[in-house]
Order: C-alpha cells, then sequence, then structure tokens
C-alpha cells in the first residue's frame, strides 16, 4: 500500500508478444532504480523530487501538489457518484426485513447499475443514526438492516465489506457516509438499550419532532465519533468518508426552537471564554471537521475526505442568491472548510434548476468555484428528480455541461439514486449525452502526485481480434486500467476495467478500419496514471 510515497519500484520490463499481424515492441531494462526523495506527509507543500530513469521521468519542484502529466492521448477524468442513502430504508435495502441473500442481490443490483451507466463511485450510507451497517464494536447493528438495533444480519456477512468488494470489482469507488451527530431517527423505531441515547445519554439532547442529537460542543461527542470514523478508515478497504449537511440540526426538527444545549453553553461562559453563541458552535463543527481530516490521513492518506454541505453558505453569496443561511442556523461554516482545505472534495447541494431565481446553479458553482483557493476538487450535488420528463433530462444533461466549463476538477454527485433507477430516460439520457464513456475519477495530487509504475503488455491479433494482456508488479497500490485504442483514420477512444482484470479483447477492424494503435494505463489510489505504455497493432 502507497502512503504518499512509494517504498520502492521493480525495475520495469516489457516486451510485446505478436503475431506476424502486429509489430512487435521492446522495452529495454534499466538497472539503476528510481530515486525518491520526499516527506512522509504530502498534505502540505514541499519540495521534493521524483526521478525514475526506466520511465523517463524526471519531476523535481517546490510544489508536491503539480498533477503529474502521464502524457495520455486526452484527459478522462470526471467524478461521477450517486448517493445510496439507508436511513429509513430510502435507497437499501429496499425494507429491514430482508435475508442476507435478498439485501446482496440487491445491492448488486445497484452496483450493476452504477457500472453499466458509467458511473464511477457510490456513497453509501454506514452511519444512519450513530449505529453500524457493518462489524462495529462502538454502535450496533442498524436497525435498517434487520428490523432490531443490534442484531447482526442472518446469515451472517459484513454489509459493508460486501458493498465495497462487489464495488471495487465493477471499478467503483466506495465511500461511506455518516452522520456525524444524529443519535436517533424517527423513522428508527424503537430505542435499543445498545442506542448511544442509553449507553450515554450525557451526550445527547431530545428534539421536539422526535429526533435524538448529539451536542456537538462536548468533546466526549467529538472523541465518540471521530473514533467511529477511524475505526472504518483502519479495517475497511474504502476509498472516501462523507458527510452531508446534518450538523446543529435544522430549526425545523426542534418546531422552530433553538437548539436546547443550555447546560454546554453556560459551561463554556464559566470558563471565561468570549465567543458569542453562534461562533461558539461554529467552533465546535470547525474543530470537529479538522480532526476528522487529520485522523483520516493519519491513518491512509489516500482515502479522501468529503463534506456535502447546503448549497448557500449565506444569503447574498453571490449578491444574487437569496435563501436559507446554513452559517447562522446549522452553524456550518462550509466556506471556511473549503477555504482552508480541510477536505479533498466538496459537494454543496446545488439542487436548483439553472434558471432558478434567487439560487440559480450556475451562479452558485462559479461562486463556490471562487471561494475554492486550495484547489480541492468541487463536486456539486445536484438533484435528478424533475419528474422524469425530457426537460429533466435536458436540466440534468445541461448542469452536468456546465460543471465542465466552470470547474477545474469535473464532477457531480447524483441524489440520489432512486430517480435515476425509476426515469429510465433520465439515465439514457446521461448515458447517451454525457456519460457515453467511462471516466476515471480526477487525481487528488495534494495527497500524493507519484505515478504508479507502467504495466508490461502484451498483443496478439488472431481470428479478428486483438487480445491484450497485461501484468502490473504492485496491484495494492492499482485501482483500475485504462485502455486505449485507435482505428486508422479515427480518434482515440478508452475504456476503463477494474484492477482484477488482466486481459482485454478488441475487434481487429471497426468499420472497415484496421486497429491501429493500443494503449494502457495503470491508475492508482488516488487517480494518478501510470506514463502512457503505447504499442503499434498494425
Amino acid at each position: 500500500m502507497k502512503l504518499f510515497f512509494k517504498a520502492s519500484f521493480l525495475l520495469l520490463i516489457a516486451a510485446a508478444i505478436t503475431t506476424s499481424s502486429c509489430k512487435s515492441t521492446k522495452i529495454e531494462t534499466v538497472k539503476q532504480p528510481p530515486k525518491v526523495v520526499n516527506t512522509p506527509t504530502k498534505t502540505v507543500k514541499e519540495s521534493y523530487a521524483y526521478v525514475n530513469p526506466s520511465e523517463g521521468i524526471d519531476i523535481t519542484t517546490a510544489d508536491a501538489s503539480l498533477k503529474w502529466n502521464p502524457k495520455t492521448p486526452y484527459n478522462i477524468e470526471e467524478f461521477r457518484a450517486a448517493w445510496i442513502a439507508t436511513v429509513a430504508n430510502i435507497n437499501w435495502p429496499s425494507k429491514p426485513s430482508l435475508s442476507s441473500e435478498e439485501q446482496k442481490k440487491e445491492a448488486i443490483a445497484l452496483l450493476d447499475f452504477l457500472a453499466e451507466n458509467n458511473f464511477n463511485a457510490a456513497i453509501f450510507q454506514v452511519r444512519p443514526q450513530a449505529d453500524a451497517l457493518y462489524e462495529s464494536s462502538l454502535e450496533p447493528w442498524s436497525y435498517y438492516l434487520t428490523g432490531k438495533q443490534g442484531v447482526a444480519p442472518s446469515p451472517y456477512y459484513d454489509p459493508l465489506n460486501f458493498w465495497i468488494e462487489e464495488a471495487h470489482k465493477r471499478g467503483l469507488e466506495l465511500h461511506v457516509w455518516l452522520n456525524p451527530y444524529r443519535a436517533h431517527h424517527t423513522q428508527g423505531k424503537e430505542i435499543s438499550q445498545q442506542s448511544i441515547v442509553n449507553t450515554h445519554p450525557e451526550l445527547v439532547v431530545k428534539l421536539e419532532n422526535g429526533m435524538w442529537w448529539m451536542d456537538p460542543s462536548l468533546d466526549a461527542t467529538k472523541a465518540h465519533s471521530l473514533a467511529v470514523v477511524t475505526d472504518i478508515v483502519k479495517r475497511y478497504d474504502i476509498d472516501g468518508v462523507h458527510f452531508d449537511d446534518y450538523f446543529y440540526p435544522y430549526e425545523s426538527y426542534n418546531n422552530g426552537k433553538d437548539f436546547p444545549d443550555d447546560k454546554s453553553w453556560n459551561a463554556y461562559l464559566q470558563t471565561g471564554e468570549t465567543l458569542s453563541k453562534g461562533d461558539w458552535r461554529r467552533s465546535n463543527v470547525n474543530d470537529f471537521i479538522k480532526m476528522v481530516y487529520k485522523a483520516i490521513k493519519t491513518e491512509k492518506p489516500y482515502v479522501k475526505f468529503g463534506i456535502s454541505p447546503f448549497g448557500i453558505w449565506r444569503p447574498g453569496y453571490p449578491s444574487s442568491v437569496v435563501g436559507f443561511d446554513q452559517y447562522d442556523k446549522l452553524y456550518a461554516d462550509a466556506k471556511l472548510w473549503l477555504n482552508e482545505g480541510w477536505i479533498d472534495y466538496f459537494a454543496p447541494q446545488l439542487y436548483w434548476k439553472i434558471d432558478k431565481k434567487g439560487q440559480q446553479f450556475p451562479d452558485l458553482l462559479t461562486w463556490w468555484e471562487s471561494e475554492n483557493s486550495q484547489k480541492r476538487h468541487l463536486w456539486p450535488g445536484i438533484n435528478v428528480d424533475f419528474g422524469g420528463d425530457s426537460s429533466n433530462v435536458d436540466e440534468i444533461t445541461n448542469q452536468i455541461l456546465i460543471t465542465r466549463s466552470t470547474l477545474k476538477s469535473k464532477g457531480a454527485i447524483h441524489w440520489s439514486i432512486a430517480p435515476l433507477l425509476k426515469y429510465q430516460n433520465v439515465t439514457e439520457g446521461l448515458k447517451n449525452r454525457v456519460y457515453n464513456e467511462k471516466a476515471i475519477v480526477p487525481t487528488s495530487a495534494w495527497l500524493d502526485n507519484v505515478p504508479p509504475t507502467q504495466p508490461t503488455i502484451n498483443a496478439v491479433v488472431k481470428n479478428q481480434q486483438c487480445n491484450i494482456i497485461w501484468n502490473h508488479d504492485n496491484l495494492n497500490d492499482i485501482k483500475s486500467f485504462v485502455i486505449y485504442f485507435k482505428y486508422k483514420g479515427g480518434n482515440w477512444q478508452h475504456t476503463v476495467v477494474s484492477k482484477t482484470s488482466s486481459s482485454y479483447i478488441l475487434p481487429a477492424t471497426e468499420s472497415g478500419k484496421l486497429l491501429e494503435k493500443i494503449g494502457i494505463t495503470a491508475v492508482d489510489r488516488t487517480g494518478n496514471q501510470s506514463l502512457f505504455l503505447e504499442e503499434i497493432i498494425q
């Protein structure tokens, strides 16, 4: 596993084994090993050098977040994700009484759907109400799995591990989605003895709509939720950790009344500190966000941390925008998190139409991008469900086209997978108009910009097919492979396959044109592609 730096690089030996119809290619062995000089952490910009003579790479720079150029025919990076909610059984499982096999069948159907429609990530909710859709010693099994909190699936399996394995088989990233403060949801039925409401009543307050919420100001709340995040990162092969817009709760959850934290607020005042109540609440959340980012990077630096806050920071930012004030109501200073780079990707929920007066999609997207001073990924959350008609298709595809023309790092997260399944014409419109080819998740260069070594490749043309076979010396560092190909007189094309694949078959001719060239890159956990390896076929 690579942690910001490659500990070692095996020497590259590649030979093309072809029949008489293929051109033979030989790459000479380079005896000297690559030299790597860098510090263990690249979350801050430091001087470093990366030199790999065997691949003709020589990078010496004062900016350790400089994006590596793999010299591929064109850029194929775009984040394409969908939220999969488990709270109230919104998306999965369809009801809490399903058997383990029925749950697995539904999960596979959702992942197959994403892969077949050229998505590359799933945002999977694993902690909807201080519970767990995975084996945990910190919190009880979720009610939404079995219908009884604290009861494991039977026959036993670990749903999160299953989702990770099946997602990776399909070349999909799996990001775990957690609610950091919600202790019990109104749809969570009875409160079990294992619930944090009963095990740590000093940490929670009851809201008037029936929900229970952890007090974000308490050190024990921060420690507990941080331990949950760290435990998942440590034990599971995830690609990202994801929070949504729930920090301090929406006022409607408490019938418009203020959050009931008088006890902790008075304790703060007794310390002699002088922050206003709003600033104090925001500082509680800010401190936790920083803690989470640091903890993830300490454990596994390549695991991304993303937040999807409410789409408006404050009314008047930009000047055309009116609406809900998350800064003042949820005590979420989302702009600060983006400004400071405490996240790896930022997905403001821009659930309005392009021409919605007061919340116009382009205005909000451009404003958030202008605040992205640390050049993190800005992948907006978009609302897929506008009724499913042809105008719905136009709206969503146009929003994606706007992201492509506005953002340096392309991408979007779709709320949610349900309308994509419900409206076939919307899904077909996305695939035909904007997601017609597969894409890889954009590189997070500030985490790691050292490319993986090249795969070795053999290509054999026989019986009107070109059989491409490859191998890589360090699959632990690899997430996927990209196969590039070009027919005579045509443009380069590509496909993306998972790390478990080691071969791919292409037609030797397409529309009467001979397959002329192929190429391959290996993609590592942070999105770096290896140096493009090209071979002339015929």
